[in-house]
C-alpha cells in the first residue's frame, strides 16, 4: 500500500522538493517525468551551487517560499533517520506528500507517521528494497533490508595490510595471524583482524563474522574496525584477513563479500594465500586472483603463503612459486611470515618516497 512499485506513482505526486544532494537525491530527480522544482541539504558547501540544475537550500521553510511544491522526496543516508523524521514531519505538517526511502526513514519502523500523513489527507509513500521481489524470484528473503551501518570515510595512519586467498580454506587466517606475530618478534605493534566468527585466536586483536553483514555494509564495518584498532591500540601495522576469494569456481557467492572487505580495507600491500591440490574448492588460480585483487582495488600483491595441508612438504618448492610469480613465497604454517613481512615493509617504505 505505501510501497512504490512504479514511476507513475511518484508522476502523480509532481513536483518535488527533494531532501539530499546526493546520489539518492540525483537518481531519484533523474527518474523519467519526476519534476524536481528545489533542494534541501545541510551541508553549506553544497548550498552554494546548483544541484542537477537546481537551486539549494538550507531548510523546508526557505525552500517551499521560493518553490511551490506538491511532494517532499528524502533521500538522505543510513544513520541520519532523525533528521529524516524531522523533515516528514513538517512536510506532513504543510500539507504535503512525502516519499522516503527505506535507507533514510523506513516506514515499517515509524508506523505512527503513517497515521500523521491519514490525519492531515497526504500520501506517504517508500521506495522500498523490494524485498517481495526477491522473495517472488528466489523463494526466500529477509524480513526487512540488512544495510544498517552508516558509510563512514577514515584514512589510517598505519599501513593496511589485506590478506587474501584463491579459495575458501586455503590460509588466510593462518597467514594473518603468521604476519602478526613476525610484526610482533620485530618489536612492532601489530593490529590483526579478523573477519570470520572462527578468528579467535592469538594474536588476534577481535574477530567478527563480516559474512554475516549486507554486503553493502561491509566495508563500513572493516573501516570502522580500522578506526577502532588505531584508537584503542595505536599499532605500527595492521593485517586484515578476507574471507573467501575473488575467482573461486563453483562457489560465486561469497565472492562479493570477500571483494567488500578488500574495498573496506583499501589496503597498502596484499598477501595471497594458496592451498595447491585442494581436495573440496576449486580455485582458478593466483595469476586469476593477484589480477583481480589489483583490479578491484588499487593496491599490490606483494607475497605469497602457500597452504601444504593438501601436499607434502617435500612438494613444496619456494624457487618455483617465486620464478613463477615473481614474489616472495613462504610456507608460513611451517617457516612463519617474516620472508612475506619484509615484503610488506619493503613495499610501504618505497611507496613513502
Amino acid at each position: 500500500m505505501y510501497s512504490v512499485k512504479s514511476v507513475k506513482e511518484l508522476q502523480e505526486l509532481n513536483p518535488f522538493i527533494v531532501i539530499g544532494c546526493g546520489g539518492g537525491g540525483e537518481k531519484f530527480s533523474n527518474l523519467e517525468g519526476v519534476e524536481t522544482i528545489g533542494f534541501i541539504d545541510d551541508d553549506v558547501r553544497k548550498q552554494d551551487r546548483p544541484f542537477c540544475g537546481k537551486g539549494v537550500a538550507s531548510n523546508l521553510s526557505e525552500c517551499l517560499e521560493e518553490y511551490p511544491a506538491k511532494s517532499v522526496a528524502i533521500m538522505i543516508p543510513i544513520g541520519a533517520e532523525g533528521t529524516a523524521l524531522n523533515y516528514a514531519t513538517q512536510a506532513i505538517d504543510a500539507g504535503l506528500n512525502v516519499v522516503c526511502s527505506f535507507r533514510s526513514l523506513p516506514l515499517d519502523e515509524n508506523p505512527a507517521l503513517i497515521k500523521f500523513a491519514e490525519a492531515k489527507n497526504v500520501k506517504i509513500k517508500e521506495i522500498s528494497p523490494r524485498l517481495d521481489v526477491v522473495k517472488k524470484i528466489a523463494g526466500a528473503a529477509p524480513e526487512k533490508s540488512s544495510e544498517v551501518l552508516p558509510k563512514i570515510g577514515y584514512k589510517p595512519k598505519a599501513p593496511v595490510v589485506f590478506v587474501g586467498g584463491t579459495s575458501q580454506e586455503c590460509g588466510k587466517r593462518t597467514t594473518t595471524k603468521a604476519l602478526g606475530q613476525a610484526a610482533k618478534e620485530r618489536g612492532l605493534t601489530p593490529a590483526i583482524i579478523s573477519t570470520d566468527e572462527m578468528g579467535l585466536e592469538r594474536p588476534t586483536d577481535f574477530n567478527f563474522r563480516a559474512g554475516s553483514l549486507s554486503v553493502m555494509d561491509v566495508p563500513s564495518a572493516i573501516i570502522s574496525s580500522i578506526k577502532y584498532i588505531e584508537k584503542t591500540k595505536q599499532p605500527d601495522i595492521i593485517f586484515i584477513e578476507g574471507q573467501s576469494s575473488l575467482t573461486e569456481k563453483g562457489n560465486p557467492h561469497p565472492r562479493g563479500l570477500s571483494a567488500a572487505i578488500l574495498i573496506g580495507a583499501a589496503p597498502d600491500a596484499v598477501i595471497v594465500a594458496h592451498r595447491p591440490n585442494h581436495p573440496y574448492r576449486r580455485p582458478r588460480g593466483i595469476k586469476d586472483e593477484i589480477t583481480a585483487i589489483e583490479a578491484v582495488e588499487p593496491t599490490k600483491v606483494v607475497g605469497l603463503s602457500i597452504n601444504l595441508r593438501n601436499s607434502s612438504l617435500e612438494d613444496f618448492d619456494e624457487i618455483y612459486y617465486e620464478h613463477k610469480y615473481k614474489l616472495p613465497t613462504q610456507d608460513v604454517y611451517q617457516s612463519g611470515a617474516s620472508k612475506l613481512l619484509d615484503a610488506i615493509l619493503n613495499h610501504v617504505e618505497e611507496n613513502k618516497k
